[in-house]
């Protein structure tokens, strides 16, 4: 087997994983993945809504956009639509909509002692959400019809920020919230706070064994140790310290 690009493992495992009937109701992803067209391609293709990171590069056309045919001048072939302005950067856009557009969010409570409903401080920050259709080669061989699709583009914009400073791409309906919309952006944050719970509290990546055998049922059992944290966790009362 020759090499396999990182995304397309991804979708290969996406596949894999609805093949046991398991349903993928939205896939998180950061700008590795986001930012790889052909990755966000395959999602769609597959029926999958996505909230993805990426970077400042990615071109795209405002949402209102709309592609003008030139008039036909009688000879060769007739001139294809197409948008009259250039696509431009994702951060172009948001600082075109301006610092005004930004909305303050709180999407979830923090380690830090606060007036949450558990006593911690509640994480807030400033977020633009705009309507774009995003643009690129790909995008435009892959698209039936002359018009792109339209998507959310999500920019956080902290107010003592000069310009935004993180982005995300997703293909949630276009009545989703922003509130909606930052809490499953954010959500990143708690994948990566899991994993690396099972890396080193649990034990995920202390694994010295040369079999198979030895690391299937290692990895299992970190599984299920994982499992009941979260489990553990929902059923104690808020204020419940826990067991030492």
């Amino acid at each position: 087997m020759g090499h396999v690009e990182k995304w397309q493992l991804a979708l290969d495992m996406i596949d894999e994983t609805r093949s046991w009937g398991v349903e993928v109701p939205l896939v998180l992803a950061d700008a590795g993945y986001g930012d790889t067209i052909a990755f966000r391609l395959g999602l769609n293709q597959r029926g999958l809504r996505y909230v993805v990171g990426i970077s400042s590069r990615p071109a795209a056309h405002p949402a209102a956009a709309r592609p003008v045919t030139p008039p036909y001048n009688g000879t060769g072939r007739r001139p294809a639509a197409k948008y009259p302005d250039p696509a431009r950067s994702v951060k172009a856009l948001v600082i075109e909509a301006g610092r005004g557009a930004a909305r303050p969010v709180s999407w979830r409570e923090g380690s830090r002692p606060g007036r949450g409903r558990s006593g911690l401080k509640r994480m807030y920050s400033r977020f633009v959400a705009l309507r774009i259709r995003p643009s690129g080669r790909e995008i435009r061989e892959a698209t039936e019809g002359v018009e792109l699709a339209e998507c959310w583009l999500l920019a956080e914009w902290p107010a003592k920020e000069a310009e935004p400073v993180q982005f995300w791409l997703s293909d949630l309906p276009a009545d989703t919230s922003l509130t909606t919309l930052v809490r499953l952006a954010k959500l990143r944050w708690r994948i990566e706070h899991d994993y690396r719970e099972m890396k080193q509290a649990l034990g995920l990546a202390h694994f010295e064994g040369r079999t198979f055998n030895g690391w299937h049922h290692h990895v299992t059992l970190a599984s299920l140790a994982h499992a009941f944290c979260p489990l553990r966790r929902l059923t104690r009362a808020p204020k419940e310290t826990a067991p030492a």
